[in-house]
């Protein structure tokens, strides 16, 4: 038996995803790609801006993933209604309950504009197991058509939604493959893992004081054929009323030479540093996917 269900959430609070959107000091971020690295060249600063643009929008998308299981797992072990007033009004989603599962469409339509001032389109398709109650779950990911800011992803994930780790946080592991192209033309790939744990903020009913700890590891495929290593070393902490990771250290390898980029000191601001294998630094500017 099959029930349908429709809804729309309402109510609009401002998206404060933060991003890992780097790119360093320069006058112009729409210079040429360095299609042809050197050996001991790592990453050109144009390739950095594009990978971690896909990362932005692969944060974003589990963030949405999550927020809906989390509305659900949190009504069904409490028996009371939560919203955490995440989700923009914009999205109308469909339910579809099987005798075992939950089925959920998120539609975006031709153009929803979140808080962030980035827009999205087309559909997200969830689906996970109706027993909430359980001590793991995990949620299937899949895209209909969708854009974020003009740029097409196509791709799937799954979600392993834990209720409590070792630590006895909510977390959520992430395997997917996702393929970004630009209106341009230009595409790019990432295929591994990433965790959220979340530290702060699990049912408190205001997303403003979530705060996630950020782990894992991913091969990316740049718009110019390079393959690179992206791998987090120091747990990147997210604070949702920050728009930038505030601390943490990832780590960017190719071809066996590495650079790693340190987020900072916990503050909420746009700076970061490139430590390079000879340790030299330079100081980078943490940038949101339109700015």
């Amino acid at each position: 038996m099959r029930k349908e269900l429709k809804m729309k959430f309402k109510g609009i609070a401002p998206i404060l995803l933060g991003s890992l959107m780097l790119t360093y000091v320069s006058c112009s971020t729409e210079s040429s790609v360095e299609e042809n690295l050197t050996s001991t060249e790592v990453i050109s600063s144009t390739e950095l801006k594009y990978s971690d643009e896909t990362e932005m929008v692969s944060e974003e998308l589990m963030a949405i993933a999550e927020d809906v299981y989390t509305a659900d797992e949190i009504g069904s072990t409490s028996k009371m209604n939560y919203a955490s007033g995440y989700m923009p009004d914009c999205v109308v989603v469909s339910v579809v309950l099987t005798q075992n599962t939950k089925e959920v469409v998120l539609d975006f339509g031709e153009g929803c504009e979140l808080s962030t001032g980035n827009t999205v389109s087309g559909t997200v398709n969830l689906s996970y197991s109706l027993d909430l109650e359980a001590a793991s779950n995990t949620i299937e990911m899949t895209l209909d058509g969708f854009t974020f800011n003009e740029v097409a992803i196509d791709g799937e994930a799954q979600i392993l939604r834990v209720r409590s780790n070792e630590n006895g946080n909510p977390q959520g592991t992430s395997n997917g493959f996702f393929e970004a192209t630009w209106p341009s033309g230009e595409t790019a790939s990432f295929t591994g893992t990433r965790t959220r744990e979340w530290i702060e903020g699990y049912g408190s009913g205001f997303w403003g004081d979530n705060v996630f700890l950020i782990t894992g590891k991913r091969t990316y495929i740049g718009i110019a054929g390079n393959e690179f290593v992206k791998e987090v070393t120091t747990p990147l902490r997210r604070e949702l009323s920050c728009r930038f990771i505030v601390s943490g250290v990832l780590e960017i390898s190719r071809l066996g030479n590495s650079v790693s980029l340190d987020f900072g000191d916990g503050s909420c601001d746009a700076k970061g540093t490139l430590t390079y294998s000879d340790g030299a630094e330079e100081e980078v500017v943490l940038r949101r996917f339109r700015n």
